[in-house]
């Protein structure tokens, strides 16, 4: 199926793994240009190399720490004619009520929900102003699904979850669509942090962390490609009349009730 993406430009944020770099490969696949932002300069290098040496497409990178205003609002200018933006940057602590200081709600808070916010208010003025544009976040069925080991997680994302809907909802009259995606467990370097620390709460043991598969639908997670491939037909024409609404891709874990 051509998704008509060919010659679009796109930002990811969190582009450096995961699925952010899934969706990197992804887009490009599609004929996107690309521009990616993530702290490591040499990650972001090597996705860049993968991107070029098997896409005829463009790869500019932004190695920043997105866990300030300024800094999103430096990103923002810097590729303010993006097409479509992919916020995708965050990683908020796992663990109950009481294993959490302030500290830890507050980073998590400003890299993935108020980063979110403002990378969006500042790139959807220029959207609006074209009369174009997708934004897609990459929230997390724990918005919807409420975990008490992932507290922190779930409230975050279930801000992202009104916001997504709240903006979404009146933008397709200003051309433009915002749409989240909520991903559940996913095979990724961060899957692996929150999967340790399951089975520390369950178990008393993180090393156990691999028997947690048997209790995924299909016995796995999904993939990086997985979710990057929703992506990318959620911010084609061909989802043309899709806003403000979070798309869940979690095998079925929030339909049935179940954390994991």
């Amino acid at each position: 199926m051509d998704l008509d993406l060919s010659g679009k430009t796109v930002l990811i944020t969190g582009a450096s793994k995961g699925i952010g770099q899934a969706a990197a490969l992804a887009f490009a696949r599609e004929g996107c240009n690309l521009y990616l932002s993530a702290r490591s300069a040499e990650r972001l290098d090597q996705v860049r190399d993968e991107v070029i040496g098997t896409h005829a497409v463009t790869v500019t990178t932004f190695p920043k720490d997105l866990s300030t205003p300024k800094s999103m609002i430096e990103l923002a200018e810097a590729c303010q004619d993006a097409d479509i933006l992919i916020n995708n940057a965050g990683d908020v602590s796992s663990g109950p009520l009481d294993s959490l200081s302030d500290d830890d709600w507050r980073v998590g808070f400003n890299l993935k929900v108020f980063g979110y916010v403002t990378l969006t208010r500042e790139l959807y003025q220029h959207m609006r102003a074209r009369k174009s544009g997708v934004i897609i976040n990459d929230i997390g069925n724990s918005g919807e699904n409420w975990d008490a080991n992932y507290i922190a997680g779930s409230t975050g994302n279930a801000a992202l979850m009104s916001f997504t809907k709240a903006l979404g909802g009146a933008s397709l009259n200003d051309g433009v669509r915002v749409v989240g995606v909520n991903p559940g467990p996913v095979a990724t370097d961060r899957m692996l942090k929150l999967m340790k620390r399951r089975a520390l709460d369950w178990y008393g043991d993180e090393s156990r962390w691999e028997e947690l598969f048997e209790k995924y639908p299909g016995g796995r997670p999904a993939t990086p490609e997985e979710v990057a491939d929703l992506m990318v037909f959620l911010a084609s024409p061909k989802a043309g009349y899709i806003t403000g609404t979070n798309v869940t891709i979690d095998g079925g874990i929030s339909a049935r009730g179940s954390i994991i």
